[in-house]
């Protein structure tokens, strides 16, 4: 590939091309490729993302693959999922762009799924149970509230997924 260090900019570019149409018995060595390259605290993580999307699309490209958008959109849960940079509990991605068209006013709502509030409910009640007073008296006052019923930050609790 490269010896001279690029910017994510440049790395995004370069692999959105090096990794067009790759296919799964190439993973392996293009791996190894792409992370020979010279990277920096930001085009790893470039490079990590570009690498997992590519490998995606080159499993979708497999006999049992050709997924739908809507099954690409639980792909990318699963991802989300399987690498737990974000932890456990309910998740939500906002697509900001949809604030352009009306009909995406529900998006933006203050509102929780009953399935939410009651997680959150559950890990409140969790975290007071353990916090052997290490948790600053605001955000034990906090925990109280959501126990006891009331839902944070002008949320409201609806019917239904997130």
């Amino acid at each position: 590939m490269t010896t001279k260090p690029m910017t994510e900019a440049e790395m995004r570019t370069h692999l959105a091309e090096a990794l067009k149409g790759i296919k799964a018995d190439d993973l392996t060595a293009t791996v190894r490729d792409v992370m020979a390259m010279p990277h920096d605290y930001g085009t790893v993580c470039v490079a990590i993302g570009a690498l997992a999307a590519a490998a995606a699309r080159a499993a979708d490209r497999e006999p049992n693959g050709g997924i739908t958008g809507f099954q690409a959109g639980a792909v990318f849960w699963e991802f989300v999922r399987a690498w737990d940079v974000f932890g456990d509990g309910p998740k939500r991605m906002t697509q900001y762009a949809n604030m352009l068209y009306p009909q995406y006013a529900h998006d933006f709502e203050r509102t929780i799924s009953a399935d939410t509030w009651a997680w959150l409910q559950e890990h409140a009640a969790k975290r007071l149970a353990e916090t052997n007073g290490q948790a600053h008296p605001d955000v034990v006052a906090h925990w109280k509230q959501i126990v006891a019923g009331s839902v944070p930050f002008g949320y409201a609790v609806v019917a239904g997924d997130d």
